[in-house]
């Protein structure tokens, strides 16, 4: 059975997409919601108007789709106007929704501990033990080449993370023998952590399930993914009194408030700050008089 073909509207929006450089999953993403808009109309998306736009974000919002949905709903439109419609004012009425943030689920030094070594094989214990040594995202373990590892630096090169950024992370003597053990065992040519055809790197899922098998035998009760060893380790490294400037630069977050997050369950560093309130040069434990 022949595919169908792609429209020229659709094609256009895909190269628009194609020659900023943008993932292949924000090509998927923009492509999908621009599709379920179309299908909320009904008909060809180029004959919007403001007023069908602004209705459509109420149809989310009455679905109950999550913020994130919305969110990402709303840049792919606003990308498809503005740049393949070049109709930028039709746009105006989306409004962003507010997401509610959530401390990040982070697990003890000990429970890392337990987990990695759940882990089901030694190149999942490797990916694992990278994701929390050095505070990478699931993405960027996945994607990860032998040719990335700078042994003389002590160093791991991240190529491309999110927002098409790269930067240099940390590479601790633990982790570079650990990875180590794994190279002299599987010799990886390429990929650091091939999937199951090596031409091909280890997938996102591939990694997740080996975090729930890990976490499982592992008798912890918390909620992990790969992410939460990421959140661990920058919650750690805040405990440790690493300056929060310096995990940003490690984490690749683009703006500070994004790290600020972690001082929400960085417990120690909370508990060692000593409170203004003890500082005064009064004894407040003396009886005083009521009223």
């Amino acid at each position: 059975m022949s595919k169908k073909p792609i429209s020229p509207l659709r094609q256009r929006l895909i190269d628009d997409i194609t020659a900023r450089r943008f993932s292949e999953d924000t090509k998927r993403d923009y492509v999908r919601n621009v599709r379920k808009f179309a299908a909320f109309l009904g008909r060809s998306p180029d004959t919007a108007t403001s007023e069908d736009l602004r209705r459509y974000q109420l149809h989310m919002a009455q679905q109950q789709a999550s913020p994130s949905m919305i969110n990402a709903a709303i840049a792919a439109l606003r990308f498809f106007f503005t740049v393949t419609l070049e109709k930028p004012d039709l746009v105006r009425p989306l409004r962003t929704v507010t997401k509610p943030r959530k401390a990040p689920v982070v697990l003890s030094q000990e429970e890392v501990a337990l987990l990695l070594q759940a882990a089901p094989s030694l190149k999942y214990k490797a990916a694992l033990s990278v994701a929390y040594g050095a505070g990478l995202r699931v993405s960027e373990v996945a994607n990860l080449k032998v040719s990335d590892i700078d042994s003389g630096r002590m160093m791991l090169r991240v190529e491309q993370g999110k927002g098409q950024r790269d930067r240099d992370v940390m590479l601790s003597p633990q982790l570079l023998q650990l990875l180590r053990e794994w190279w002299k065992a599987a010799r990886p040519q390429v990929w650091l952590f091939p999937g199951q055809n090596p031409i091909n790197p280890v997938t996102a899922r591939q990694l997740n399930r080996a975090v729930t098998a890990a976490k499982d035998l592992a008798g912890i009760a918390k909620r992990v993914s790969p992410h939460t060893l990421r959140h661990s380790f920058a919650t750690h490294l805040l405990e440790q009194g690493v300056d929060i400037r310096v995990i940003q630069v490690l984490l690749g977050h683009a703006k500070l408030e994004t790290t600020a997050l972690y001082t929400r369950v960085a417990v120690s560093t909370v508990r060692d700050i000593k409170s203004p309130l003890d500082r005064l040069d009064v004894k407040l434990t003396k009886r005083a008089p009521p009223g």
